[in-house]
């Protein structure tokens, strides 16, 4: 049973089968959001999500940076990401056609922000969800 489901295309949907939701700067236990804060948190969400399934290809949709406006102490901007982190498995039917037998299927991971904490539906998808290249993205596995 899936969580949800997305349409990327009139030919292709998606199944959302497990969704792992995280505060974006839950460990930030001091100091302000910088773009090196930001690259930190992005690089260990895409480990956690590369070891938690191996052998998924892993994709992120370049989250919405918004410039807070002031600078660190050291001059940094500060820059706030969307406030949840997710890292989601999607499912889909097979890529190649003629793998269209049923003991097919592809899949891919991917890690995404946004400002709710909401499973994501054809009505509320973060933006770049619905517009994933699955084609290309994903990979083909047997069932």
């Amino acid at each position: 049973m899936s969580l949800s489901h997305l349409t990327l295309s009139p030919r292709r949907g998606i199944a959302l089968t497990e969704l792992r939701l995280r505060s974006t700067y839950g460990g930030l236990i001091e100091g302000v959001p910088t773009k090196q804060v930001n690259e930190r948190i992005i690089a260990h969400l895409l480990r956690t999500a590369e070891s938690s399934y191996p052998g998924r290809p892993v994709h992120l949709v370049p989250p919405e940076v918004t410039a807070r406006g002031g600078t660190t102490r050291r001059g940094e901007p500060i820059e706030d990401l969307p406030a949840v982190a997710c890292i989601g498995a999607f499912d889909s039917g097979a890529i190649d056609p003629a793998h269209d037998s049923g003991w097919y299927f592809s899949a891919l991971v991917v890690v995404w922000f946004q400002d709710t904490a909401d499973t994501p539906t054809n009505d509320n998808d973060p933006a770049g969800l619905r517009s994933l290249a699955w084609d290309e993205l994903a990979r083909e596995f047997e069932d």
